[in-house]
């Protein structure tokens, strides 16, 4: 069976440099080194695991002054290893307002990214802000999708105030508006949402411009209701992710069997909704 991740990070140096100080307290969240890898074996671990991925820039520059893991990164990895990277999603920082969307022009006609990724508790900002609207009307009228992070997560976990950090920046509520306000545009929602697994599953299934890719969990962590939905209302609208380096390829892959699905509703986790939705 095809199986694309569609949330994969390049694990190099350059890319755990680009988090600054959020990188100790992700090391203590996963409980494991959090050191940058090289290139060659991150890419010998993702063809083992018989995964094809879309590699994630990062890029919160200007709140940490760490170089972003950028766009011309990504893509230049991505050309590189055509047999396991079908693609790559640019980023760019929102804080830098006009360079932002200098940059997303730039990266959409020279790097080809196949759209926009946003962490919005890292980056300090809303999807929905009114303050970003030029940003999402000019990833809009390019044509691309973005994916966006919701529900809680390991950076700046245990640290005083998060690093400045907060868990309602990235609320599934922000996605609805988000895509109220730009139906045109194609959003992925990562990652399962926590604590508002309820409400990313409202704002799937309200939004037809919505869908949603569950990287960055363990899948037997996954709640009940959400394991019944995956199989049920929303079998059309989940699609598959890692979080690399987030959780030992493996394990996802084992845990992903274990949940017992058919055949049927694998394949479109798995392959058949981001080929659909993106194009693959």
């Amino acid at each position: 069976m095809r199986r694309i991740d569609l949330h994969c990070y390049p694990g190099t140096q350059e890319w755990v440099e680009s988090q600054g100080p959020f990188a100790d307290a992700l090391a203590r969240y996963w409980n494991k080194p959090w050191t940058g890898r090289r290139e060659e074996d991150v890419v010998e671990d993702i063809r083992a695991a018989g995964l094809q991925s879309l590699l994630v820039a990062f890029d919160i520059e200007s709140l940490t002054g760490a170089p972003p893991c950028g766009n011309t990164s990504v893509a230049q990895m991505r050309d590189r290893h055509p047999d396991v990277f079908l693609g790559a999603w640019g980023a760019v920082d929102p804080l830098k307002g006009g360079e932002a969307l200098t940059e997303a022009v730039r990266a959409a006609e020279e790097d080809k990214v196949i759209g926009f990724h946003f962490h919005p508790i890292m980056g300090h900002f809303r999807v929905d802000a009114p303050e970003l609207k030029p940003l999402f009307e000019c990833i809009s009228g390019l044509g691309l999708p973005v994916m966006i992070d919701v529900g809680s997560t390991g950076m700046g976990a245990g640290l005083p105030g998060g690093l400045g950090s907060r868990i309602e920046d990235a609320h599934p509520m922000a996605v609805d508006r988000l895509a109220a306000d730009f139906p045109d545009l194609t959003i992925i929602a990562s990652h399962p949402g926590f604590p508002w697994v309820d409400e990313m599953t409202a704002v799937a299934l309200h939004k037809g411009n919505v869908f949603w890719e569950l990287s960055g969990w363990a899948p037997k962590h996954f709640p009940p209701g959400l394991k019944v939905d995956i199989r049920a209302r929303l079998q059309d609208k989940i699609m598959f992710g890692t979080d690399h380096p987030s959780i030992p390829l493996d394990r996802i892959l084992r845990e992903w069997d274990d949940l017992g699905y058919k055949e049927e509703i694998m394949h479109k986790v798995f392959h058949e909704n981001a080929e659909r939705v993106l194009g693959l």
